[in-house]
């Protein structure tokens, strides 16, 4: 068989977020029984979704499809206080499986609203974490922007105090220049204490620009409906002609992978490591694998566990 070289970015996969997130939903099984009910994915990953199923997680979309007095987790991503006062009032037990570093941007904002800025969300329409850290704010005391185009259509005063907030799965780079952008814009602009973007998206995004500029192709193991993914995959095709965001082996497409050269591999932060096993056995199978890991940083993270009452 050929050889080719694969590099394999260090840090991948799962974060201490989604770690917690799981775990949450297999510790309510164990003391609750099946099944327990989760408002929408508890991470954007369809395999880890199918495994929690076979537990005895039912995944329903909105709370009004949880019978009365059941057991709900929410979503690592966050919600609006709106849906914890509604699973209240339907008598539901409730765990919050939110990711410690996604309640801190919630703090962050809700800080602002109270010191009367107007809040400039960054991130991506439509996504459950943005929709949880709006939920938070009034409508006219936040704006999302998406783009430096955004913050050019804005309609606040250049003196109005402001403050900005990102979503912690945005894209490192693109971040930078919207908040550059804001910068030049408002002179009373707020910033976080710390990044909003969390340490795995960052350390993620680090990792596969680095082997991204040293392959032939790029293989991004994740869901095409995942925020971290999708950044992932466009960060690595800065770099690199060939960048493939596949969930499982079955759908490579191996015309765009070389026959020699180098393919570099990743997997974002709701990926297991099962899928990038399998990714690596389906290439092991068509070609001689000459694997190195390339790590730019430690990670050491962990969150304390949702307490199962």
């Amino acid at each position: 068989m050929p050889e080719i070289e694969l590099l394999l970015a260090a840090p991948r996969g799962f974060c201490a977020g989604v770690r917690r997130a799981i775990d949450a939903v297999s510790d309510a099984i164990d003391r609750h029984g099946a099944p327990v009910y989760v408002r929408r994915p508890i991470v954007h990953n369809l395999a880890v979704v199918r495994r929690l199923e076979a537990q005895g997680a039912i995944f329903v979309e909105e709370l009004d499809q949880v019978p009365r007095g059941a057991v709900v987790l929410l979503s690592a991503h966050g919600v609006a206080p709106a849906v914890a006062e509604e699973a209240k009032a339907r008598g539901l037990v409730v765990y919050d499986a939110v990711c410690p570093l996604v309640a801190k941007v919630h703090r962050e904002v809700e800080r602002h609203r109270r010191d009367g800025r107007h809040v400039l969300l960054i991130g991506h329409s439509g996504h459950p974490e943005i929709e949880g850290t709006l939920g938070r704010l009034p409508a006219d005391r936040a704006t999302l922007v998406g783009s430096i185009s955004d913050v050019e259509k804005l309609n606040i005063g250049a003196d109005q105090p402001a403050a900005y907030a990102v979503q912690t799965t945005y894209s490192v780079d693109d971040a930078a220049a919207i908040i550059s952008s804001l910068s030049a814009r408002f002179s009373d602009l707020a910033a976080p204490p710390a990044s909003d973007i969390c340490y795995a998206t960052t350390n993620r995004q680090a990792a596969i620009r680095t082997i991204a500029a040293r392959a032939d192709a790029v293989i991004v193991v994740g869901e095409r409906f995942s925020s971290n993914a999708n950044r992932l995959a466009e960060v690595a095709a800065t770099h690199c002609g060939s960048v493939q965001l596949v969930a499982q082996a079955s759908e490579l497409e191996w015309s765009r992978l070389p026959v020699n050269g180098t393919i570099g591999v990743t997997a974002a932060a709701s990926a297991p490591e099962e899928s990038v096993t399998e990714i690596l056995a389906s290439l092991a199978d068509r070609r001689r694998l000459r694997i190195r890991e390339v790590s730019v940083t430690d990670e050491s993270i962990s969150f304390r566990r949702v307490n199962i009452g």
